[in-house]
């Protein structure tokens, strides 16, 4: 495995502190705002920073073709429908148990870059890891799913709702490495130009967002997933990708949960329960597991 550079580790840093708070801003965007339109507002904003960028470097998106048929397939997958499931099971889904819940990306990630990247192959550690944070999600949502326990069938729908985004993130994470090989501008900028032109219909015609009356924090929350985690995110998202490698990006996930649940518990007064602390324990034990490598023996 490649050492990091500080570059590497300032990159992973920086998406942790902007996607870590993101359930948060979810949370109180969609007090008051649908999720198909705080989807299609998050990616109007976040495109239009990274097309202006574009302009202003006076570099050019390419011209259709075979090469947007990569930028359609990571917009749908890393974008349009991870954003939409994770905001729509936030409707019942506090802000902690979403951070939690995206913890499982690492974990498939770790699979999925063993099957398709080369150099990603699967060790002992990983496998144990895996299996560790598999466990912590059966500690995590089994007792509401198989005895209805501190969940109703909408909140365990509602969690596995948050559970496929993260699942969609991890195979883009992937796909990512594979397909994307040009400008990590260019392809930030396509992908959302790609996927806001995907939700903004699909908002206007669910939502009818002209009738909408949303609230001034609901407003500014949505304002700023476009900017920090959407603009500002998905170009560190592809820079980190290129230099590091998925599974080295899917470490965000290590760490941004601790960032979930810390901001839901102070700013927003949630209280996760006690197999919410222990998921998080297994799953987050399982991913560092996994990130152990085994020292080889010393040359005579």
């Amino acid at each position: 495995m490649p050492s990091r550079s500080l570059k590497d580790w300032a990159l992973l840093l920086a998406l942790v502190a902007m996607w870590g708070s993101a359930f948060m801003f979810n949370k109180l965007g969609v007090a008051t705002v649908p999720p198909a339109t705080l989807v299609a507002g998050r990616l109007l904003i976040g495109a239009l920073i990274l097309l202006a960028v574009v302009h202003a470097l006076g570099v050019r998106l390419p011209p259709l073709g075979r090469n947007w048929l990569a930028y359609i397939v990571l917009a749908l997958v890393g974008n349009c429908i991870p954003f939409y499931v994770i905001v729509w099971g936030q409707k019942t889904v506090d802000s902690a148990l979403a951070g939690i819940l995206m913890a499982a990306m690492p974990l498939v990630t770790l699979v999925l870059a063993h099957l398709f990247v080369h150099g990603e192959r699967m060790t002992r550690n990983r496998a144990a890891g895996f299996a560790l944070g598999f466990f912590g999600i059966v500690a995590l949502m089994g007792p509401a799913a198989l005895a209805g326990i501190g969940g109703s069938a909408l909140e365990v729908v509602s969690q596995l709702a948050v559970l496929s985004g993260a699942l969609c993130y991890a195979a883009n994470s992937v796909l990512t490495r594979l397909m994307i090989k040009g400008n990590v501008l260019i392809a930030s900028a396509a992908m959302l130009l790609v996927a806001t032109v995907v939700m903004l219909p699909v908002a206007l015609i669910i939502d009818r967002p002209w009738t909408l009356a949303p609230s001034f924090s609901s407003t500014a929350a949505i304002v700023w997933l476009g900017i920090g985690p959407t603009a500002i995110a998905t170009l560190c998202y592809f820079k980190l990708i290129g230099s590091a490698g998925p599974t080295f990006m899917s470490l965000v996930n290590y760490l941004s949960p601790p960032v979930a649940v810390f901001l839901g518990v102070t700013l927003m007064g949630e209280h996760p329960g006690v197999e919410a602390y222990t998921g998080l324990v297994l799953i987050l034990a399982g991913i560092a597991l996994s990130q152990l490598r085994r020292r080889l023996p010393a040359a005579p």
